[in-house]
């Protein structure tokens, strides 16, 4: 029992560790920042799914927010979770948040990323996969982190909201475990230092929000029954 535990542990700092390099490590090899043009207007939903389909029905091939963004995913290549695509309007799929049962999201701030700050608490973000099937989630939490020591992959991290200190494999296992959702990760910048912190957004199942919604009607409804 003991070495399972400790094996465990073990994991769980390897998977931390390897969480906060993968925007760390971006910024010690820069990649190109892309001008910011004036956006032209979103392709509607069933457009983009067009633009993204490729037949493969377990490849996840994009993410859409109406008036947000649409992107198209890449996988990261296999046995390099530190890889973030440098292509503009581009997210990575995190492939430990695959291997840990949920889904992962990640972009350069200065590029695809940007967009991420612009999606709001309640907002439908529609995953899309290679056959055109669609699973779709309502984020739930926007949460920002301040990087203590920004050079130092290590480093703890601060909650901007509650001043919690986390340490990396806390906020991993916060971010990134539980139940089934969808995480979407990049970096923020401040004062001129691009990995000052981080933001995560966290979104639901909604088809586990309409479960709930419709339990609690029944719920209460039985108890307007029995008053």
């Amino acid at each position: 029992m003991a070495s399972k535990n400790l094996l465990t542990k073990f994991n769980n700092r390897i998977l931390a560790v390897t969480l906060m390099c993968v925007l760390f490590c971006t910024f010690i090899f820069p990649v190109q920042a892309y001008a910011k043009e004036t956006p032209n207007a979103l392709p509607d939903l069933n457009t983009f799914i067009e633009t993204v389909k490729d037949g493969n029905s377990g490849t996840l091939r994009g993410v859409y927010v109406s008036n947000v963004m649409a992107l198209a995913i890449v996988q990261q290549p296999m046995g390099n979770p530190g890889y973030v695509s440098t292509a503009e309007s581009v997210a990575t799929q995190f492939s430990i948040a695959t291997e840990v049962g949920n889904v992962g999201l990640l972009a350069h701030n200065i590029l695809a990323g940007s967009l991420f700050s612009n999606i709001k608490s309640g907002d439908v973000i529609v995953l899309v996969y290679g056959d055109g099937h669609m699973k779709s989630f309502m984020a739930k939490s926007i949460q920002r982190f301040q990087a203590l020591d920004p050079l130092n992959p290590y480093s703890q991290f601060s909650d901007l909201e509650t001043q919690t200190k986390f340490t990396a494999e806390e906020l991993f296992n916060k971010v990134y475990r539980g139940e089934y959702h969808l995480t979407l990760q990049t970096c923020i910048e401040n004062n001129g230092n691009a990995s000052w912190g981080r933001l995560f957004i966290v979104a639901t199942p909604i088809a586990n929000i309409v479960k709930e919604e419709t339990s609690l009607m029944r719920l209460v409804s039985i108890r307007r029954h029995i008053d």
